[in-house]
């Protein structure tokens, strides 16, 4: 009848399911209205062109019939290619039966657009294959934005309503066994390459399911490219191979998308490859090249309730599995008692990153962490416990023109009556700004000649380099651009 395929799967193997069932008779639909597109000096190149209401209710029109005429569990047995032109063969059978007239271009978006609704994560499909967007910011179903060189857009992305934007948000969290719903409307999860989201869904959400996409680069940034990019400089950069390489204690430090976890991934790319590395995550990001990599993840509680595994409990339980080294995403809580234990019972080189705005801050927010545990230990002692723990403490910082810094590579030497002393190996400084205001600024060198963990650069054999890396350091302005940080 339809003069392509007869038979689920594309052969002529008549015993094969089917997966069309009949089409519906010719009827007379109105086409959609010419997609506009955005004029020159609008919002700045948006994804899609922005479409019509008709556009939306013309699709809306074809996928239900598609979705009267195909048999989805037969479909969901073929791979992802076969099961594109499967749809794209119905749909168009539908488009000439009900009489659709649209350019080719539109029945080729209109196609493009309900594959990725039956396959994919629907309009976000084209967002998700870009690699120069950091973020995807869903705010209920008509406004989607996007951040891109460190600049927020808007975009003409829209969802048919929300309820297609909900489906698509159960239908991520799913994957990794998570759920969103009105009982557990706050949900924390991730996609196959690792990128990080978060749905809050109503009634918490006023407007509609609120989605946020962290998305990670595909090619996977290291530390002499985030020195090409102005983020640090070159002796910067080779202080922060060395501290990798000699198992010092790390702390990165930072504001939300100050690029914290591509720094700590840049980290683990000097860990020795025979080391037995243990990660522990909200939700898994973390991207280690070793080949001895255990990840572990925290689980929420169940529909009673009950079986909610936290990060304190992945944190103690690593105690267990003989690490070499602790990689703890996000220290947020009272694990951070439990990850100064580990660094300072065996563990050295382990590594976690939190959310402050400076050295000091981020380890007053250790203390205040370990405090509201519910630990009930003196001041001093907790102190006492961050110092012998802690060796470098690294500030990351997302600037106001949108690129990101390595601000400090700071030490943590020791106490003082009941003060933490510090000191800066190395620090960012804002000189000016350009004609097309980005920011300038340099990287300087303190001029320590000696840090804290020397001895431990020449039990590994690493002085050398470290006392180049030092002697070399010189005021060094870097440029404006800082592309793919995150």
């Amino acid at each position: 009848m339809f003069g392509k395929r007869s038979s689920f799967g594309g052969g002529n193997q008549s015993t094969a399911p089917a997966v069309r069932q009949p089409l519906p008779a010719p009827t007379e639909t109105r086409a959609p209205a010419p997609m506009q597109r955005e004029s020159a000096g609008s919002v700045p190149a948006p994804v899609e062109g922005r479409r019509s209401d008709e556009y939306y209710v013309t699709k809306s029109t074809i996928f239900g019939a598609l979705i009267e005429a195909i048999d989805l569990s037969q479909l969901s047995k073929m791979d992802q290619e076969s099961a594109r032109e499967e749809i794209r063969d119905i749909v168009n059978e539908i488009v000439s039966i009900k009489n659709v007239v649209m350019s080719i271009a539109e029945q080729e978006d209109l196609l493009e657009d309900i594959c990725n609704d039956v396959l994919g994560y629907g309009p976000l499909e084209p967002l998700l294959a870009r690699d120069d967007i950091a973020d995807i910011m869903v705010n209920g179903a008509a406004r989607t934005y996007i951040e891109v060189g460190g600049k927020i857009q808007l975009t003409s992305i829209r969802f048919r309503d929300n309820a297609q934007l909900m489906n698509i948000c159960q239908r991520i969290v799913s994957q990794v066994g998570r759920r969103v719903d009105d009982s557990s409307p706050i949900c924390d999860a991730r996609l196959a390459d690792g990128s990080r989201v978060n749905v809050i869904a109503p009634p918490l959400a006023l407007d509609g399911p609120a989605l946020t996409i962290r998305k990670f680069r595909k090619d996977k940034l290291t530390l002499d490219q985030l020195v090409r990019f102005g983020a640090i400089s070159p002796e910067g950069g080779e202080i922060l191979k060395i501290i990798g390489r000699v198992r010092c204690n790390v702390l990165i430090s930072g504001g939300t998308g100050s690029g914290k976890t591509t720094l700590l991934n840049c980290l683990t790319n000097y860990i020795d490859a025979d080391e037995r590395v243990i990660t522990c995550e909200d939700a898994a990001e973390l991207q280690l090249q070793q080949p001895h990599v255990v990840r572990l993840e925290t689980r929420p509680a169940n529909l009673e309730g009950t079986g909610a595994i936290n990060m304190r409990d992945l944190v103690k339980n690593c105690l267990r599995m003989r690490p070499e080294r602790i990689i703890v995403g996000e220290v947020r809580g009272p694990e951070a008692f439990d990850l100064l234990q580990a660094m300072n019972t065996g563990h050295d080189g382990s590594m976690g990153t939190l959310h402050a705005n400076s050295p000091r801050e981020g380890l007053s927010r250790l203390e205040s962490m370990i405090t509201m545990g519910g630990f009930s230990l003196p001041a001093k002692t907790i102190r006492e416990m961050i110092v012998s723990s802690v060796d470098v403490i690294i500030q990351a910082a997302r600037l106001r023109d949108g690129s990101r810094r390595i601000t400090h590579i700071t030490e943590v030497l020791g106490l003082e009556g009941d003060v933490i002393i510090t000191q800066d190996l190395f620090l960012y400084e804002i000189i000016g700004e350009d004609a097309n205001g980005k920011l300038r600024g340099r990287h300087r060198s303190t001029g320590i000649g000696r840090p804290r963990f020397w001895e431990r650069a020449r039990y590994y054999g690493e002085e050398e380099r470290l006392a180049a890396a030092l002697d070399a350091s010189e005021d060094r302005e870097t440029g404006p651009a800082t592309p793919g940080l995150r």
